[in-house]
């Protein structure tokens, strides 16, 4: 099933289009359409809101009752193991500090170097399709609830 988001002002179709193909294209475990992917989901502005919170919908949804530190791990774990089977570049430091800040408890130290834009777009949508593989919903849901849930923030601010 194809979407094209034309409901969408112009920069949040931009982020769910290069959303959709990058999560695809991990999905199917295909390095160089990931490394196409990536780059203009890096370069849409407000893409790692967007992803952190699907990555956020994801993971209260598979743990309703609570995430812990045991959990975390696991994601983190698995994730990282399963993309480097077919991804060596996966870095698992890139992986938890998109969990943690999907999560709310990652403060960006201005000491820390922040990962490369490209680096979190990839990272990004590998940490998004192995959640995925425990859902029987596809990302589209998760993309739709993430905007609804960023224009509600934004019209409470």
């Amino acid at each position: 099933m194809s979407t094209t988001w034309r409901h969408l002002p112009a920069p949040a179709q931009a982020i769910a289009v290069a959303a959709s193909d990058a999560v695809a294209a991990a999905r199917e475990r295909d390095r160089d359409a990931l490394a196409a992917a990536a780059g203009p989901l890096a370069a849409a502005e407000g893409s790692g809101l967007v992803l952190g919170a699907v990555v956020r919908l994801l993971l209260e949804e598979a743990h309703p009752d609570g995430l812990g530190g045991d959990d975390i791990r696991r994601v983190l774990e698995e994730c990282v193991r399963g993309a480097a089977a077919w991804e060596p570049a996966v870095d698992p430091h890139v992986v938890l500090v998109l969990l943690a800040g999907a999560l709310g408890v990652h403060g960006q130290d201005d000491e820390a170097p922040r990962p490369a834009a490209d680096s979190v777009a990839r990272h990004s949508a590998l940490l998004v399709a192995h959640l995925l593989h425990a859902t029987p919903r596809p990302l589209v849901g998760y993309l739709t609830a993430a905007f609804a849930e960023i224009e509600r923030t934004e019209l409470h601010d």
